[in-house]
C-alpha cells in the first residue's frame, strides 16, 4: 500500500523540479501538474519492491486544521500566505482530475488533515500487508513500525526507505515517543517552538528507556535549569504533545481494496489527457 501525502507532493514538485514546464503557447505554467505525476511515476518505479501498489493519494481537507488551531492560535501561523507560497493550489483541480481520468485513487475529509487521514488509512492497511508512506513530514515517524516505513525522495537514493530503527538510532526515541520528543524540541514546520534550550540529545536523554511524557515530572528528571524550563512550559509542552499526534481513528469514506492500483500514465500524458498543452 502506497499512501501519497497529496499536497506534500504537490509543494515538493512545484518548487523543486528542475526546470519550469509550459504549455505549448507559453500562456500557462504546468510545472505542479506535470511533477505530481513525474515524482510519483519515479517513486513508484525507483523505491518499491513491488511493481505496482495500491496506491491512494490524500490531500489536507479546506477546513483540516480547525481544530488544531482552536487549541493553539500560533499553529502553522508562520507558513506564508503570498501568492508565490500558494502557487501550488492553482495546480490542485488538474492534478485531481488527473488522477481521476486513470483511476488512481485519491481522498479528502474536509475537517481533518493529510496526517491524520493517513494515519487511520495506514493503521487500517498495516492490518494485513505492509504499508509506505511518502511524505517528507517527519510527523509520519510516529506511525512507523514493522509494518509502516517511509519514503523520502528529498534524501540520497540509498537512504530513501525510514524505518523504525532508524528514528531510533538517530534520534534515540522510538516513533511512539516522537510526539513528546517533537513537543520538546520544537517543530518549524508546524509552528511549534518546543521548550527553550531543549534539543534533541536532552530530549532523548530525559525520554530514555522509554519514558512518557506524563511520566517525566514523577521521574525525578526534571532537574537544573533545564527542569525548571520544562515544568514551567508543562501545560504548553502537554499540548504540543497532543498537537503533534496523528489520529488514526477518523471515518474516512474509503474502502481498501489490497489490489494494484492501475499503472502511473507518463506526465505528458496526463496534461494532454486534461487538454492542457
Amino acid at each position: 500500500m502506497l499512501l501519497v501525502d497529496g499536497f506534500n507532493l504537490l509543494w515538493a514538485g512545484t518548487f523543486g523540479f528542475p526546470a519550469p514546464v509550459f504549455s505549448r503557447d507559453k500562456s500557462r505554467e504546468l510545472t505542479g501538474l506535470f511533477a505530481f505525476f513525474a515524482l510519483l511515476r519515479a517513486a513508484i518505479r525507483d523505491d518499491l519492491d513491488v511493481e505496482q501498489p495500491e496506491v491512494l493519494v490524500v490531500f489536507d481537507g479546506e477546513h483540516g486544521t480547525a481544530a488544531r488551531v482552536a487549541a493553539d492560535q500560533e499553529y502553522k501561523a508562520n507558513r506564508e500566505a503570498t501568492p508565490e507560497a500558494l502557487k501550488p493550489l492553482q495546480f490542485l483541480t488538474p492534478v485531481k482530475d488527473g488522477l481521476d481520468a486513470y483511476g488512481i485513487r485519491w481522498v479528502e475529509v474536509g475537517d481533518a488533515e493529510a496526517d491524520d487521514v493517513t494515519a487511520t488509512l495506514a493503521t487500517r492497511a498495516a492490518a494485513s500487508r505492509p504499508v509506505l508512506v511518502m511524505s517528507r513530514d517527519m510527523d509520519f515517524y510516529q506511525l512507523l513500525d514493522d509494518r509502516v516505513r517511509i519514503l523520502n525522495r528529498s534524501r540520497k537514493s540509498s537512504q530513501r526507505i525510514i524505518t523504525a530503527d532508524e528514528v531510533l538510532t538517530r534520534y534515540g526515541v522510538t516513533p511512539a515517543q516522537w510526539p513528546a520528543f517533537r513537543a520538546l524540541t520544537g517543530d518549524k514546520s508546524d509552528n511549534i517552538p518546543g521548550v527553550r534550550g531543549i534539543g534533541p540529545k536532552v530530549a532523548a536523554t530525559l525520554l530514555r528507556d522509554g519514558m512518557r511524557l506524563h511520566d517525566l515530572p514523577g521521574s525525578g528528571r526534571l532537574t537544573g535549569a533545564k527542569g525548571t524550563a520544562i515544568t514551567t512550559a508543562w501545560a504548553d509542552v502537554l499540548r504540543w504533545e497532543a498537537m503533534i499526534t496523528v489520529r488514526r481513528d477518523l471515518a474516512v469514506p474509503v474502502a481498501l481494496r489490497s489490489e494494484s492500483s492501475p499503472q502511473l500514465p507518463k506526465p505528458a500524458d496526463v496534461v494532454d489527457k486534461l487538454g492542457l498543452w
